[in-house]
């Protein structure tokens, strides 16, 4: 990954052939695209999300009308940091009772999750190119 700068508050990553663009809102950015903070938070939900939809893809069952709620339960204000969170996996009246705490742990397998429990190290450091 490659992370470069653009105008204002502007940060572009290239990642697998792909840019992901991030800003903040006025008035330091424009508030073009979402903050890295909000992508972090979006990764949490859409990692759930994906192995919801392929749990449910596998098992012949329809997607429509399933949908995540993300929630903060717990924010520590004098830090800035969330402690706690919830994901509302809402399901249709006519989903199998039989796959409700299946679709739960499938949910739990979402890589961020494993990686927000277990953290990795970050270690930064600088290098001049010429």
């Amino acid at each position: 990954m490659i992370v470069k700068f653009e105008e204002k508050a502007k940060v572009i990553a290239s990642y697998k052939g792909m840019t992901i663009t991030t800003d903040q809102p006025a008035p330091m950015g424009d508030g073009s695209a979402p903050a890295p903070f909000d992508l972090f938070l979006a990764s949490i939900g859409t990692c759930a999300g994906i192995y919801v939809k392929s749990f449910c893809d596998r098992r012949g069952i329809p997607t429509d009308g399933i949908q995540i709620e993300q929630s903060v339960t717990d924010y520590d204000k004098e830090k800035g940091l969330i402690r706690g969170m919830k994901l509302d996996i809402q399901l249709p009246a006519d989903f199998p009772e039989k796959y409700r705490a299946a679709v739960i742990s499938s949910a739990s397998l979402c890589a961020v999750k494993k990686h927000l429990e277990n953290p990795p190290t970050i270690e930064t450091i600088t290098s001049i190119v010429e």
